[in-house]
């Protein structure tokens, strides 16, 4: 213990050159806003984790991915972990660094096809506040591109062209029909009320996806299938190591090793 303690001395917070605005702001509220003082009641603690949240994992990432888009899918992923106090700290940080008010909202609507109504209520509730301390304006202007008349047709072409046609003809050939509602709710509202919006691009909403479920936990299944929707949609291995990398210190190594099978599973190394 002595020799860690000569290692990790306790100091001020250092973040990484490399770091965005938004890592920035995240770290300073994780260790010094608020009511608790971290960084002074939990020296070496602050000390091991801000050397590798905000500096061993950024030097790791390969650029692929914008800054505020990590912002974002960091966004997702504590929407799906359910830390609410956290969220609005990350999402105040989020809009310095760039990400719209448009996009937030999109986050925060796409999470509840995912993580359902009942936990995304007091994300949406919290956004709300901080957008309009921020001065934005809402309701902000709609961003839907179906009708109730057009949403399953419109969805059901958005599935196949983010999940594959054969797959997903193959869902509702194999669907008992008792059960085939599932696959027509999935179509209309999932994809049809949600992924057809605008104000963030397919391949977006798809590394989102991946991000909230990575995060959610339990859906081991569901996230290897949008790892090969993030491949359809133009998505790469590097890009959604990346997520999982920046994700890491949030969601911890469970789910992120188990995101990481899954990628290892669906686009191995070559």
């Amino acid at each position: 213990m002595a020799r860690a303690r000569l290692r990790r001395r306790p100091r001020g917070p250092r973040v990484s050159p490399a770091a965005s605005e938004a890592d920035r702001a995240g770290h300073d509220a994780l260790f010094l806003g608020r009511t608790s003082d971290l960084a002074r009641t939990d020296p070496e603690f602050v000390a091991f984790f801000d050397d590798f949240a905000f500096d061993e994992t950024l030097r790791a990432v390969t650029g692929d991915l914008s800054r505020p888009e990590r912002s974002m899918y960091r966004l997702g992923a504590v929407i799906a972990v359910g830390a609410v106090t956290e969220f609005r700290v990350m999402l105040g940080a989020a809009l310095d660094d760039g990400v719209t008010p448009v996009q937030v909202k999109e986050i925060v609507y796409q999470a509840t096809a995912y993580v359902g109504v009942a936990r995304v209520v007091d994300f949406l509730h919290a956004t709300n506040e901080v957008l309009t301390d921020r001065g934005v304006a809402l309701p902000l202007d709609g961003r839907s591109t179906t009708t109730p008349e057009t949403r399953g047709i419109a969805g059901l072409a958005k599935q196949k062209e983010i999940v594959g046609a054969d797959a997903v003809d193959g869902m509702y050939a194999n669907a008992p029909a008792d059960a085939r509602r599932f696959q027509e709710f999935l179509s209309g509202n999932c994809f049809g009320d949600y992924y057809t919006r605008d104000g963030l691009d397919v391949k977006q909403r798809e590394l989102l996806t991946f991000s909230i479920l990575v995060a959610l936990g339990g859906a081991d299944g569901q996230v290897e299938g949008h790892v090969k929707a993030n491949l359809n949609v133009g998505s790469t291995r590097a890009q959604l190591l990346d997520v999982l990398t920046v994700l890491l210190p949030f969601v911890g190594y469970p789910r992120t090793l188990n995101g990481l099978a899954a990628v290892n599973e669906v686009a191995p190394p070559e």
